[in-house]
């Protein structure tokens, strides 16, 4: 495959089931964490993601990577992992306190904050288009927050 600028746009495709199967992540979690501690509810969830996750891995013969990743790469997918555990533990007592059709989209901010992220950190590009998306998701946010 190549990369997300190039000729192959499967990207999209498995971006598009992100959302998909965030969406259905969102309402399965509120119907499930009811009378439920929300970090047992956390806790819960991430065995799952664990074993799916190695169960690929396995099932797709990657394993055999592991002894080629390099420090760098390690320091970062570990913060990467803690950062994700936050913000699920978050996201869970949230989603429990609150609606799903308002905690959701509050989450979601994460889209303008992972764009600001990647101007200043990754050094992308900045657009006209990325500027007025962001906005926009920013204003919509806002409106559901009052």
């Amino acid at each position: 495959m190549t990369q997300a600028g190039g000729k192959n746009k499967m990207w999209v495709v498995y971006a598009l089931l992100s959302a998909f199967f965030a969406a259905a992540t969102s309402i399965l979690a509120k119907m499930g964490i009811e009378n439920i501690n929300s970090n047992l509810a956390t806790a819960i969830r991430t065995v799952v993601v664990l074993l799916m996750a190695w169960g690929i891995v396995f099932i797709t013969g990657s394993q055999s990577q592991v002894a080629n990743i390099g420090a760098k790469s390690w320091v970062f997918l570990i913060l990467s992992g803690v950062t994700t555990g936050l913000s699920w533990l978050f996201y869970y007592k949230a989603l429990q306190l609150g609606e799903a059709s308002k905690v959701v989209p509050i989450d979601k901010f994460s889209v303008v904050i992972s764009m600001v992220l990647a101007f200043i950190i990754l050094k992308e590009a900045v657009t006209v288009k990325t500027v007025i998306g962001g906005l926009l998701i920013t204003a919509g946010t806002f409106v559901l927050i009052w």
